[in-house]
């Protein structure tokens, strides 16, 4: 398949310009797709006119340098932020998130860099915080702990000595697959997962990233917000890249490499494709 660019001529380098590609002649339509989302803060703009494209049974990797403006675009997709222009298509029907609980109700769920975990309770209490389940006006713990072993081994959770020991008792990796588990038991769709192995340690980090592709695995959507190359080219099936705003690069993971990846974080082009047009000026 040919990649098509914004401008210039196809040089086999990634998709620029927010242009997402379809993988095949008949490419099923994507989870969420965001189209033209645009979002100021007073006289800063924040996000101009971004694609991106989240297919389910993928996991996507949204990067960019600090100020890119992911944590933005992600806090629209979660219904913090609303965009100010653009539109968002769930399944292929045109939706408006105005509020996390109207994100949830499609089945998104957001796990933040700070895990929004409470220290003082243990796994059960923290994965249904807020949700919990009653019977005759009192809490329904036979239930609550049935659904949370449930869900912990699903996803092959199995470091946790019980699932009655305080999250503060925890590592690093334990944490972030608690918090994970308490994302995916909702029925959500799509799971947004902000820098899941930052501070983390090599074991930990591998413990994250199998987690990831066990997502993929039961079918969600998942998208990475990260930083780190080496997680980024070892899961995603996708990268979008933004730079000042923009959606500047869009593809299959296999379009890219390291080097291409930091040309359009730190600049918003590649310098690949530059020499390729170069290239094909002079041969003109």
């Amino acid at each position: 398949m040919s990649l098509t660019h914004m401008d210039g001529p196809t040089d086999g380098g990634p998709a620029a310009g927010g242009q997402a590609l379809a993988t095949g002649p008949a490419a099923a339509e994507p989870l969420l797709r965001l189209k033209g989302v645009s979002k100021h803060f007073g006289a800063v703009q924040a996000l101009f006119e971004v694609d991106l494209d989240l297919p389910a049974g993928q996991v996507t990797a949204l990067c960019g340098d600090n100020g890119a403006g992911k944590s933005v675009l992600t806090k629209c997709i979660a219904g913090i932020h609303q965009p100010d222009a653009g539109q968002m298509f769930w399944q292929g029907q045109p939706i408006h998130i105005r509020s996390p609980k109207d994100s949830a109700a499609l089945g998104i769920e957001t796990v933040y860099q700070d895990l929004a975990l409470a220290d003082n309770l243990d796994i059960v209490q923290n994965m249904f915080l807020g949700r919990e389940r009653q019977r005759r006006f009192i809490l329904d713990e036979d239930s609550m702990e049935r659904a949370a072993a449930e869900t912990l081994a699903s996803l092959h959770v199995t470091t946790v000595r019980s699932i009655r020991q305080p999250v503060a008792t925890l590592s690093g990796g334990q944490r972030q697959a608690v918090a994970v588990a308490k994302a995916v038991m909702w029925n959500s769709k799509l799971v947004l997962l902000d820098e899941p192995t930052a501070a983390l340690g090599v074991a930990q980090t591998k413990m994250v990233l199998d987690l990831v592709r066990r997502l993929k695995s039961h079918g969600l959507a998942v998208m990475v917000i990260s930083h780190n190359l080496n997680d980024i080219f070892e899961v995603a099936d996708r990268i979008a890249i933004m730079h000042l705003g923009r959606m500047v690069a869009q593809d299959r993971a296999s379009a890219f490499d390291r080097q291409s990846a930091v040309d359009y974080m730190t600049t918003g082009g590649s310098s690949r494709e530059v020499a390729a047009s170069a290239s094909t000026t002079r041969r003109d």
